[in-house]
């Protein structure tokens, strides 16, 4: 018989839940649900799954979720062993499994299947993991049903994460998201260059996370692939005659190689390299 919950586990989810597609429905609009359709062209089901992966406020300049080996690759590999299982139990059937390379909305999906408590910056909550949780789902054709559950709860919305901001991105103010300015190639408005240079991080952004109670004391990630073998800081000695393959020959499988080296350089210029432990 298939046990779900032991093959979640084994594969290092921290929780997991399902949506049928009848449920997912009100989440999409027209394009998306065609690119979903292009993937698995009669969907039922879908699968999501949290895998924490904080392995402690260590001092750095990379937001901690770039640090260890690139989510992407790791979510994929570790929900590939589910959909093994899944395949063994429904041979007829199909199964896609994704982490942040897709067109299912995955936070959405997450909250709605419960999984924990819909932050007030727009992250899936998981105590005691916090929100430090990489999220991906799995598509499927296959006839799977799953008991109702309440959606998640929305966070006491203290308005630490808010407060932190420096943008004020939260309050849906006219900055951007620190994080996506670190990422953002092409030319910078001088109040966006001020914004990276004042900033402790060269690539992402921890500020909202930090400030949130529930990640006061988050639970280590138990995952080798987000726990060993870490990147904190990255500095212009590592990136100086680096062309893009050879970059992505030595951090290819890192989250922050996908952009390549120019807005590394860019934002440690902006910086100084001045930054000292955070």
């Amino acid at each position: 018989m298939l046990d779900l919950d032991a093959a979640f586990a084994a594969a290092g989810a921290a929780a997991w839940g399902g949506l049928s597609c009848s449920a997912l429905l009100p989440l999409l609009d027209g394009p998306v649900l065609q690119r979903i359709h292009g993937l698995c062209p009669a969907p039922s089901a879908v699968l999501s799954a949290a895998f924490p992966y904080c392995a402690g406020d260590r001092p750095g300049n990379l937001s901690l979720y770039a640090r260890g080996e690139d989510y992407h690759l790791v979510l994929v590999r570790r929900l590939t062993i589910i959909c093994n299982t899944l395949k063994e139990h429904y041979p007829a059937y199909s199964f896609f499994p994704s982490a942040d390379n897709s067109p299912l909305p995955e936070r959405q999906i997450a909250w709605q299947s419960g999984l924990g408590i819909r932050g007030q910056h727009g992250l899936l909550i998981l105590p005691p993991y916090g929100s430090y949780v990489f999220l991906g789902t799995i598509l499927t054709d296959a006839p799977l049903s799953f008991p109702a559950v309440p959606p998640a709860p929305d966070c006491p919305n203290c308005g630490a994460c808010r407060s932190a901001c420096p943008s004020s991105a939260l309050e849906g103010g006219p900055g951007l998201c620190l994080s996506a300015l670190t990422q953002k190639k092409g030319t910078l408005t001088p109040e966006e260059e001020a914004s990276i240079a004042a900033h402790p991080y060269v690539w992402g952004c921890d500020l909202c996370q930090k400030a949130c109670p529930y990640n006061r004391a988050p639970r280590h990630t138990e995952l080798p692939e987000f726990s060993t073998d870490l990147l904190d800081y990255l500095t212009s000695d590592q990136l100086d005659g680096l062309t893009n393959r050879t970059f992505r020959a030595a951090y290819g499988n890192r989250a922050f190689a996908w952009r390549g080296p120019a807005v590394l350089r860019r934002n440690l210029a902006l910086q100084g390299e001045q930054r000292g432990p955070l």
